[in-house]
């Protein structure tokens, strides 16, 4: 049976936090993921701790209508799919590594969607039983971070192929767009039951991935929309999917116009 959404309220959406450290342990969550939520998807935000001893994941998963997994400065812990220590300098984060795939996995058992931006995509791979590896040519996907400040992180990009027929490529009404890139490592192998919905032509990494497993949506992109959501129209349809995947449909969701400053 199909999931309804009461049209006369906003749907909840969780954003998984970070466990960072500021003089002291904090939950920590980019501003600039939960703002397109509210404007261009229609969600309501609810801040999920990455915190396995505290995330009940029974009880999110029941209010909770959908799941984004964002991206972050931590790597997925390695042993999680079977591969040899990151390199040094490379973190992890091993409460956000349990909470994502905990409950990304009880949210898509219940029919509830569930959206990936850059190391949510990979949480989501490594969930479908796929690997991770270095990105196979670093420079063309991470701009250091030891040599530029934070928001030149985000003018550096390539374009991707969209796959024909897929979501991003009808919801775009475009075959090849071009997007940022900020990370480190990519997926090596598919996880099972996923779909291919971007790819770089130059190197043949996977950049964004779907699945409807369980009647509901599964969208992870490798770029980072939430960065140019106002401006950009490939970035501006990522969320309207998501706000459609959250009212339980497959389309475009109609919403207005947003444009940050």
């Amino acid at each position: 049976m199909a999931r309804r959404i009461d049209p006369a309220r906003r749907p909840v959406i969780g954003v998984l936090c970070c466990n960072e450290v500021a003089d002291r342990p904090i939950q920590v969550v980019a501003s600039r993921f939960v703002a397109p939520l509210t404007h261009l998807a229609g969600a309501t935000v609810l801040l999920v701790p990455a915190m396995p001893d505290t995330a009940d994941v029974g009880t999110l998963s029941a209010i909770l209508d959908g799941l984004l997994l964002t991206g972050s400065r931590s790597h997925v812990a390695p042993w999680r799919y079977g591969a040899a220590p990151l390199p040094v300098g490379q973190t992890v984060d091993e409460g956000r590594d349990e909470v994502a795939l905990v409950l990304a996995g009880r949210m898509i058992e219940a029919g509830k969607p569930v959206f990936g931006i850059c190391r949510g995509l990979q949480e989501i791979n490594v969930l479908f039983g796929g690997t991770l590896a270095p990105a196979a040519d670093a420079a063309r996907h991470h701009r250091g971070e030891g040599h530029d400040d934070y928001e030149s992180l985000f003018h550096h990009g390539h374009d991707v192929e969209l796959s024909a027929c897929g979501r991003l490529a009808d919801a775009t009404g475009a075959r090849r767009v071009r997007v940022n890139s900020v990370h480190q490592q990519g997926i090596d192998r598919l996880g099972g039951g996923l779909a291919v919905e971007a790819i770089d032509p130059d190197d043949g990494l996977v950049e964004a991935v779907s699945a409807r497993p369980c009647g509901a949506d599964v969208l992870g992109v490798q770029w980072h929309p939430e960065w140019d959501a106002g401006t950009a129209p490939a970035s501006r349809a990522f969320f309207s999917l998501i706000g459609a995947g959250l009212r339980g449909g497959s389309g475009s969701h109609s919403v207005p116009t947003w444009r940050t400053e």
